[in-house]
């Protein structure tokens, strides 16, 4: 079991995400010697490097589903106006866009979610694990793990990439970091809904796109 405070002194120690850092500990048993030489071979930490630079070009992409019922902008960051012209970049943004109308994230990145929101989660999460007949010694794991599933759900750079569930859309940013050689950023997005809030016959827009996307 890899402890939290090992992820903490190895995301620390490189600058490397979360997910890859814990992902890197497991690989390495626990040894976070070992999980920095893994990270630098996967070329994660030299991505982190160019993490540390200023993107200020880019590109607002859209994407339109189904005759106009769901819509979504969203602003994506890269440091040359070069580098907003690639293809590859291009295509980034069009599936940046397509994934937040088929999985509806709240918010960017994790660190973006308020504290109360979290800690409200937690406390609800507690609750009904204890609910669930859970022993309350293992009910902080519990909900820890459910937390990140929170992650997984509401954050877009922790959601499994649509194209690939196997990656993570952070995952697949950092491949096209590395790729392009220039620092890339989501910054934010807008998603719009038909009659979001109006009361309505239930249809599944998300699952209409996940769907397309995956012809």
């Amino acid at each position: 079991m890899i402890s939290a405070s090992a992820v903490k002194d190895l995301r620390e120690k490189t600058g490397v995400g979360m997910m890859e850092c814990k992902k890197a500990l497991v690989d390495a048993q626990g040894n976070i010697d070992k999980a920095v030489d893994i990270l630098r071979e996967r070329g994660l930490a030299n991505a982190q490097k160019k993490a540390g630079r200023i993107a200020s070009e880019g590109i607002v992409g859209s994407y339109i589903h189904g005759g106009g019922r769901i819509g979504v902008l969203v602003e994506v960051n890269i440091e040359t106006d070069f580098a907003a012209n690639n293809d590859d970049f291009k295509a980034y943004v069009k599936n940046i866009a397509m994934q937040i109308a088929a999985s509806k994230p709240e918010y960017v990145r994790r660190e973006e979610v308020p504290s109360e929101i979290i800690e409200k989660e937690k406390e609800i999460l507690r609750i009904q694990a204890l609910n669930e007949g859970k022993p309350e010694k293992i009910v902080d794991k519990i909900v820890e793990g459910r937390i990140e599933k929170y992650y997984k759900d509401m954050c877009l750079m922790d959601q499994p990439y649509i194209k690939d569930t196997d990656l993570s859309v952070n995952d697949m940013t950092i491949q096209l970091i590395q790729k392009i050689g220039e620092k890339i950023s989501v910054r934010r997005f807008a998603r719009y809904e038909m009659g979001e809030g109006l009361q309505k016959k239930q249809e599944n827009f998300a699952e209409e796109v996940s769907k397309q996307i995956n012809k």
